[in-house]
Parts: C-alpha cells; structure tokens; sequence
C-alpha cells in the first residue's frame, strides 16, 4: 500500500502537470506571439465539459430528472480528450476573427468577458451540462486496472496489480505525465520551425514582417488557436482527474490569473520555463494550504473571524510573489532562448547546436 506522502506526492504532479499544459498553451499565445489572453479558464472549461459530454453516457429514468445535459456519447477517453481540443479550437477561431484587431489592455478585457460568458452558460444553461449542479460520473481511463475483472495485457495488469482502487491516482499521474510530454515535445518543434520563428518576428518587429509579405492576422490567428488547443487538451485532462466538474471549478482566480503567474514566474517565451513555473506556483499553493491550517489558532486568539479569512493568506502570498518576479526576475527563471532551430534537430545532433552559438 502507497504511503500517505506518496499519494500526495502522485495527486501534486498530477495537478501540476495539468497546470503546466495550460501554461504551454498561454506561452503559445503570449510568450510568442504577445497575445494578452485573459480567457483561459473559458477554453479550459470547454475542454473540461466537452470531454464530459462525449465520454459519459445520456441519462435515462431516473436519472434524466436530476442530471441534463445535451448528448452523452459514451466515447472513449482519447476521443473524449481530443474532442476536448478540436472544440476549444474551433470556438478560439470563431473569437479570435473579431477580437484579435485589438491590442493590449483592450484585449485583455475583451478575453476576460468572453471567459466569464462562457463560464455563465454553462452554469445557467440546464440542458447543455447540468446547469448550476455537478456533472457527475466522468468516466477514469484504464480504470479497470485496478478493479478484478482486469482490461490490459497480463504484463500491464501484473505492473499495476498490487494496486487497489483508491490507488487510480498512480495510473492517472502516468497518463497526464505523458501528456504533458507529448504536447511540449510537439510544441517545441512547432516554436522552433519557421512557423513559430515568424510568430516571434510578428510578435517582436510587426512592421518588418509585413513588410517581408508574412500574413500578419492569420498568423495571430493560428496562434491563439494552437494554444486554446492545448488548453482545451489540459480542461479534460483535468476533468477525466476530478470525475465530478461544474461551473465554479472554472472562476478566474483559479483558471487564469494563477496560470498568468505560473508563465511570468518560469519565464515568458520559453516551453521549459512554463513548465517550470507550473510546478513551483502549484507547490506553493499548495504547501500555502498547510500553513494556513496552522496558523488558524494563532488567528483565533487575535481574533476569532480571522480564521475564516485564513484562505486568503494564500492568495497574498501568491500575490508577493509575484510582484517580487516583476521588480527582480521580469524575465522569470528560464529567460527566452534566443538562438532557435529545429527542436528534434538539435537533439539529434548537438555539434550544431555548438556551431550555431559561435
């Protein structure tokens, strides 16, 4: 049996695998194109809810009083995920038509009302995921590993075989980890062709580009959708995780501004560095969560309404943090690399890389 640190050693990465998808899928936008996008936690919820709808099955009898929602394919968890991308892709195309003619603070803004109008249809539309109430019953991937029937190859069941059910999070923490690799893998080669060096020149000399004939609004475009793709991928991700999502799970504190840290704290405009900066955010929200708790009786003799206002201890912690990355470290841990080529290239001949840093 998995000790109690090790199940939340296993829980942590998983979480903050997640997060370090979602951070790849802003420095897509951000670190390389300079988009402003404050609507993450829209993509992330429609990642979220579309794989909940393609893997879970309709509700009949019973059932159809208490949960609603517009269709249940019963899919499997692939289809579920990828669909979970396509979508979010398609609905960051369809947006990013009229709201990528702005710029800076007005984008921002613009992102932000298109995130919380996402987030209050699927909160007050009953028919579509439930409303206001859970959307319960998402279905766990290779679940059944851990159950008695078994589903795999004997080699597979006889690896995961000591496990128990309560143990599916050292399963799960596979299949997110191996995600998170394939999406920065793709990434990285995608950043680092001519596709993404001609984002970083429109980003960086919008003029010049123009001028060197790039299409500067479809190249925008196509940024903002690659990485509301990845968002969408990390949405159902996480709610294949949680098993149970509505509409909360989606807020902005939590879907966005954190993810916004995560990027500026690893260093904008390098994948390594998001990644970075996911774990070491997440890391300290969640060891804020143990000090919070014990700080509540110092709080309690202060004052005894202080203890119910402890949560937002780690908010201002986070907060700090973050003002001391922008007066000391505005290019975060991992600054940007400015010497770029083929990503598998280099690694399969590291002498050129040498040859190109002389």
């Amino acid at each position: 049996m998995p000790s109690g640190g090790m199940s939340y050693l296993v829980s942590f990465t998983t979480m903050a695998s997640i997060y370090a998808i979602l951070a790849l899928g802003l420095n897509t936008q951000w670190g390389f194109n300079g988009h402003l996008n404050f609507g993450i936690a829209g993509f992330f919820a429609i990642g979220a809810f579309t794989t909940a709808l393609f893997t879970t099955a309709e509700p009949t009898g019973v059932m159809a009083n208490y949960t609603k929602q517009a269709f249940g394919l019963e899919a499997p968890f692939l289809v579920g995920v990828l669909a979970g991308g396509v979508v979010s892709g398609i609905i960051a195309f369809l947006i990013a038509i009229p709201v990528l003619r702005l710029r800076m603070d007005f984008l921002a803004i613009s992102t932000i009302g298109i995130a919380e109008i996402i987030r209050l249809i699927f909160q007050n539309e009953r028919w579509l995921a439930n409303g206001p109430q859970p959307l319960r019953g998402i279905p766990r991937p290779l679940d059944c590993l851990v159950q008695d029937q078994g589903c795999a190859p004997g080699w597979l069941a006889w690896l995961f075989g000591p496990l128990e059910a309560r143990d599916y999070t050292f399963i799960y923490v596979v299949i997110v980890t191996l995600a998170l690799a394939l999406i920065y893998v793709a990434l990285e080669t995608a950043l680092r062709s001519p596709w993404g060096r001609t984002l970083r020149a429109v980003r960086d000399e919008e003029a010049s580009a123009a001028m060197n004939g790039k299409n500067l609004t479809s190249l925008r475009i196509q940024s903002f959708v690659v990485g509301s793709v990845v968002m969408g991928l990390g949405g159902a991700l996480y709610a294949h995780y949680t098993v149970t999502i509505d509409y909360s799970h989606f807020k902005p504190l939590f879907s966005t501004f954190i993810i916004w840290v995560m990027l500026m704290l690893g260093g904008s405009g390098n994948n390594k560095g998001a990644m970075l900066g996911a774990f070491i955010i997440w890391g300290v929200w969640s060891g804020t969560a143990f000090l919070t708790g014990l700080l509540e009786p110092t709080l309690a003799a202060i004052h005894p309404s202080l203890p119910d206002r402890s949560s937002y201890l780690r908010w201002m912690l986070v907060a700090i943090l973050l003002a001391g990355i922008v007066l000391f470290r505005p290019q975060g841990l991992v600054p940007e690399d400015k010497v770029v080529s083929r990503f598998l290239g280099k690694i399969a001949n590291p002498r050129r890389k040498q040859h190109s840093q002389v």
